[in-house]
């Protein structure tokens, strides 16, 4: 079932957050209603349940909430993809590029196993830059990406062009 509207009520915009001429698009409001949680989960769930998903790659930080909950349905591994210095074995890289310089994303190099049929999850698609550096990393290990899945995507920022022609997922779209 689609709950594409009740979820999109739910999400407060937070202008000038957190530099001015930014909104920010509030999932914390969303998150605190159960019901709507648990609908933006198996809404998700419904798209991929039928793909054989071996591993959900979920993204620092926000995307650790629905990964999480994901994986479970799906019966999945969840493999954290995190900023660096905070995993605390061996990992692979990748840079990706922000407004303003660069950042870097580590998964833990022994996190998946060549041919694993790969979910990547984070709770927002703005420039694609972050999810791209994830896709990398998962290609990087042998995954087999099947898509990207978002709770929030924004549009106006054409991310998804930076994602390879994987295929993308988002429930709401700005």
């Amino acid at each position: 079932m689609n709950h594409t509207n009740e979820l999109k009520r739910a999400i407060r915009d937070v202008p000038d957050f957190p530099k001015k001429g930014i909104l920010f698009k509030d999932i914390t409001t969303l998150l605190a209603k159960g019901k709507l949680f648990r609908n933006a989960v198996d809404d998700i769930v419904d798209r991929y349940k039928r793909k054989k998903i071996d591993c959900v790659v979920a993204v620092e930080s926000r995307g650790f909430i629905f990964g999480s909950a994901i994986a479970y349905k799906l019966g999945a591994g969840l493999v954290p993809v995190r900023k660096k210095g905070k995993l605390p074995y061996r990992t692979i890289q990748a840079t990706y590029a922000l407004e303003y310089g660069t950042d870097v994303l580590e998964m833990h190099e022994d996190a998946l196993q060549p041919g694993s049929r790969v979910l990547i999850v984070d709770d927002l698609l703005a420039t694609g830059g972050t999810a791209k550096a994830a896709g990398d990393l998962v290609k990087r290990l042998g995954g087999r990406l099947v898509g990207y899945a978002f709770l929030i995507e924004l549009g106006f920022l054409n991310g998804r062009k930076n994602l390879d022609g994987s295929p993308v997922q988002a429930l709401i779209k700005y």
